[in-house]
C-alpha cells in the first residue's frame, strides 16, 4: 500500500521533487513580477499627469489614487480567504494578473478622466486579487531552499521591473510621445507577464505540493505570534513615508534638482534589490534578528531625507531602499513560518491588508505633519518604526520556544 502511494505521488507530481525545480518556479514567478512591475509601475509614474491632462484637478487625483490603494489592499482579505477555501491558486492568480495587466494599456483609449480613473482602480484591484495567492505559492516553493533567500530573489527581480518601467515611459515621453503612447507601449511587458504566467501554470499545476506535507496541529485560526508580528509590521508601515511625500519635499525645497528625483528613486530601488538578496540569505540563518536590524537601519532615513542636503538626502534614500527591500522580502518570508499550510493565503491576505491600511493612515498623517512641523514628522516616523522592535523581540522569543 505504501509503495503504491509513493508511485502514485511521483506520477502525479513528477516536477516538484527537486530543489532545482523549486528554484525554477521561483525564477518564473520572479520573471512574471519583473514584467508586471515594468507594466504597472511604468503606468503609475504618469497617472497623476495623465489625469491632469484629461482635466482632473488635484483633489480628484488624490481621491482616485487613494481609493485605488484602499481597494488594492482591502480586496486582499477576500482573495486570500477564497484561495484557502477553494484551493484555486492558478485560477485566482491568472484572473488577478489579467485585470492588473490589461487595465494599463486600456488607459491609452481613455478620453475622459472618469474612464482613466476606472482603469486605475481596476489595475489596483487586479494586483490585490493576485498578490496573496502569489505570496502563498512562493511560501510553498521557498520551503526547500530557504524562505528568506527565495523571497529575496523574487523581490530583487520584482524591483528590477519597478526600475525599468518608469524609464521606458520616460523614454517614450522624451522622444515626443504622448501619455497614450506610453500606456500602449506597456502592452508589450503586459503580454509577456501573462505568457510567462501561463507557462508556469502548465509546468507547475499544483504549487502547494512544492512544500512537503507535514502533520500540523489542527487550529481554528492563526497563532498569537502571527498577530504580534502583524502589529509590529503595521507600526513600521505607519512610520514609513511614501515616496510621493519625499519627492514633494525635494521639489519644494530644491534640495534635489527636479531631473535628479527619478534618479534618487532608482538608487533606492537598486538598494532595495541588493538588500532583499542579502537580508534574505541572512534571514534563513538568523531569523527575526535580521528583521530587527533592517528596522534599526531604515528607521533613520527620515532625518537624512527631510533635513539633509543633496548627499545626505541620497544616503537617506539608500536607507529608505533598504527598508523597502526588507519589507518586501524577509518580512513577507517570516509570515510563512507562522501560518499553517492550509491557511497561508489567508495569512498573506490579512497581512497585506493590515500593512497597507496602516501605510495609508501613516502616510496621511506624515503628509499632515509635513505641513505642520517637519521635526514632528521625523519624530513620529522614527518612533513608530522603533516601537516595533519590542514586539519583534517577543516574536523572536516565542519562535525560539516553539522550535
Amino acid at each position: 500500500m505504501d509503495k503504491q502511494n509513493v508511485v502514485s505521488d511521483e506520477r502525479i507530481h513528477p516536477i516538484v521533487t527537486t530543489k532545482r525545480s523549486t528554484v525554477l518556479f521561483i525564477v518564473l514567478l520572479g520573471i512574471v513580477s519583473l514584467f508586471a512591475d515594468m507594466t504597472h509601475e511604468g503606468a503609475r509614474s504618469i497617472y497623476g499627469p495623465f489625469l491632469a491632462f484629461l482635466g482632473a484637478n488635484a483633489t480628484i487625483v488624490g481621491i482616485v489614487s487613494g481609493f485605488g490603494e484602499l481597494v488594492g489592499y482591502a480586496l486582499r482579505l477576500v482573495s486570500g480567504y477564497v484561495t484557502d477555501k477553494t484551493a484555486k491558486y492558478w485560477t485566482i492568480t491568472i484572473i488577478g494578473y489579467l485585470i492588473n495587466m490589461l487595465a494599463v494599456p486600456a488607459m491609452a483609449l481613455a478620453g475622459r478622466w472618469e474612464v482613466a480613473a476606472f482603469f486605475i482602480i481596476a489595475e489596483r484591484a487586479g494586483k490585490a486579487i493576485r498578490n496573496p495567492v502569489r505570496d502563498a505559492m512562493l511560501s510553498h516553493a521557498t520551503h526547500e531552499i530557504g524562505r528568506g533567500w527565495g523571497f529575496g530573489l523574487h523581490e530583487a527581480m520584482d524591483t528590477t521591473g519597478a526600475m525599468l518601467g518608469p524609464l521606458i515611459v520616460a523614454a517614450v515621453l522624451y522622444f515626443k510621445g504622448t501619455y497614450q503612447m506610453g500606456f500602449a507601449f506597456l502592452l508589450i511587458p503586459a503580454l509577456l507577464t501573462i505568457g510567462v504566467l501561463i507557462f508556469a501554470r502548465f509546468l507547475y499545476p499544483h504549487p502547494r505540493d512544492l512544500e512537503a506535507t507535514k502533520p500540523e496541529v489542527e487550529t481554528k485560526g492563526l497563532p498569537r505570534v502571527y498577530w504580534i508580528y502583524l502589529t509590529a509590521m503595521a507600526l513600521i508601515a505607519a512610520g514609513y513615508a511614501d515616496f510621493p511625500v519625499i519627492a514633494y519635499h525635494f521639489q519644494k525645497t530644491l534640495v534635489v534638482p527636479g531631473n535628479w528625483i527619478p534618479i534618487f528613486y532608482s538608487v533606492s530601488m537598486g538598494t532595495a534589490a541588493i538588500a532583499a538578496l542579502v537580508f534574505g540569505r541572512i534571514f534563513d540563518r538568523k531569523g527575526i534578528p535580521i528583521v530587527i536590524i533592517a528596522v534599526l537601519l531604515s528607521s533613520f532615513f527620515a532625518p537624512l531625507v527631510f533635513l539633509g542636503g543633496f548627499y545626505l538626502s541620497l544616503a537617506g534614500m539608500a536607507l529608505w531602499g533598504i527598508g523597502m527591500g526588507a519589507h518586501e522580502s524577509v518580512m513577507r518570508a517570516a509570515v510563512a513560518g507562522m501560518a499553517p499550510r492550509d491557511k497561508r493565503a489567508s495569512a498573506y491576505g490579512i497581512f497585506n491588508t493590515g500593512y497597507g491600511v496602516f501605510w495609508f493612515l501613516g502616510s496621511a498623517l506624515i503628509g499632515f505633519l509635513y505641513d505642520f512641523s517637519i521635526p514632528l514628522l521625523i519624530a513620529f516616523s522614527i518612533a513608530a518604526q522603533l516601537a516595533s522592535v519590542p514586539l519583534l523581540l517577543m516574536v523572536k522569543k516565542t519562535r525560539s520556544i516553539l522550535h
